[in-house]
């Protein structure tokens, strides 16, 4: 019996030290090989202002925003933008004011004209803000412009945002034009939480294969084949040719996407346009995440949706999430606490490359550097929130917004 237990010591040891090993080698690889998506230098890309403005329409999807609109709206309507551009509110069912809100402030801010319309609930098989989108895109589309700029209610704009986005469009030849805009990360619970979650985005959607040429900020020589397979967008700050919004068929195509802003890039590039996304520098969301509360509702609406409503798939993200990040803190304490330096050493350096890669999120929102040792406690809390996804959704609560529910896409009936 004493030989047995020998024997499943040692093979329980030579179990973790090739599980911190993999961990550390899944580390590197996602340092060297996966579009270097650490890096925060993926900004609007080089560009020049054209000789004749194209003509702008900014839609912005609004439901119960009375909390964030003097903070955001009057930035939109200040816009210094030399062309023709106006702004459509698409109210979608708000009980707290937003419409008139939105009109009172236009009244006391000069600047872009506004339109403050409402389409009504949305039919089977819309989500509301694609409902409002919808809509948005219709009036304007009176308008003939050139572009759309699609941007959520809690976002503000410098002055100068439009701008930029249509001058980097014009001159990249890009159908989308999308920024992520930085988050506000005031609270203890923000700062813990919010760098994060647009690092974990940006390991999912590494900026530089989604426009995947080579051009300055678009995309890095030879990942092309990846480029023109990985699309996303950040729903907050999306700028859109409108003729390509035409051939993709937006929002209808999308009806029903709760992560909307992927699914269009998804639906823009498949229907052959170009995709750029990168991180913002002007363009901010003042939505507050006060609590952790707050922010577990922002990432449990979507997250199982994210993983298409597949259990297996579900499976397969809480065993990686653990082996990324919490073997490598787990596989330091027990190497050091039973002597093994075989588990212990990977644990260690997968941690500090975890810790490495996370520092210029970081240093992006301004935030110290110590929080970077923590990635492994803010990625157990992600974890938990997609568990909770998922179990929300079997409990008929899932992808739940603002008093709405909505059915996964397969249970949505398709239009004749």
């Amino acid at each position: 019996m004493g030989q047995t237990a020998h024997v499943s010591a040692d093979a329980w040891t030579s179990a973790e030290t090739v599980v911190a090993a993999l961990s550390l080698a899944v580390w590197l690889w996602l340092l060297l090989a996966r579009g270097f998506f650490w890096r925060t230098d993926v900004r609007l890309p080089a560009r020049t202002e054209p000789a004749v403005w194209p003509s702008v329409c900014v839609v912005v999807p609004a439901r119960d925003e009375a909390a964030v609109l003097p903070a955001s709206l009057p930035s939109l309507l200040a816009q210094d933008y030399p062309g023709r551009a106006e702004v459509f509110l698409i109210d979608d069912g708000s009980t707290d004011g937003t419409g008139a809100l939105a009109c009172e402030l236009a009244r006391r801010h000069e600047g872009l004209p506004l339109t403050v319309a409402s389409p009504g609930e949305p039919p089977a098989g819309w989500t509301g803000k694609l409902w409002a989108v919808r809509h948005g895109i219709g009036l304007a589309r009176a308008r003939g412009p050139e572009y759309l700029l699609l941007t959520d209610a809690d976002i503000a704009h410098a002055p100068d945002s439009l701008r930029g986005l249509v001058s980097a469009a014009g001159t990249g030849g890009f159908d989308v034009v999308s920024q992520m805009a930085r988050l506000r990360v005031e609270s203890l619970w923000e700062r813990l939480v919010v760098p994060a979650f647009v690092y974990f985005f940006a390991q999912l959607y590494p900026f530089r294969w989604i426009g995947g040429d080579g051009r300055n900020g678009a995309g890095d020589k030879g990942t092309g084949k990846k480029g023109t397979r990985t699309a996303a967008a950040a729903g907050g700050c999306v700028l859109l040719r409108a003729d390509a919004a035409e051939r993709a068929r937006i929002p209808d195509a999308i009806r029903h996407a709760v992560i909307d802003d992927v699914a269009l890039a998804r639906a823009v590039k498949g229907a052959g346009g170009r995709v750029w996304l990168g991180l913002a520098e002007r363009v901010d969301s003042v939505r507050p995440y006060p609590r952790l509360h707050d922010l577990w509702r922002m990432v449990s609406r979507s997250a199982y949706a994210q993983l298409r409503h597949q259990p297996l798939v579900l499976a397969a993200t809480v065993l990686g999430l653990a082996l990324v990040y919490l073997v490598p803190p787990a596989a330091l304490v027990l190497g050091l606490a039973a002597g093994r330096g075989a588990t212990a050493v990977p644990g260690a350096a997968a941690w500090l490359v975890m810790a490495a890669t996370y520092l210029p999120m970081l240093r992006y929102y301004r935030q110290p550097w110590w929080l970077a040792p923590l990635l492994p406690l803010t990625a157990f809390l992600y974890l938990l929130m997609t568990v909770d996804s998922a179990v929300q959704h079997y409990r008929g609560r899932g992808a739940a917004w603002k008093g709405r529910t909505y059915a996964r896409p397969d249970a949505v009936p398709e239009e004749g």
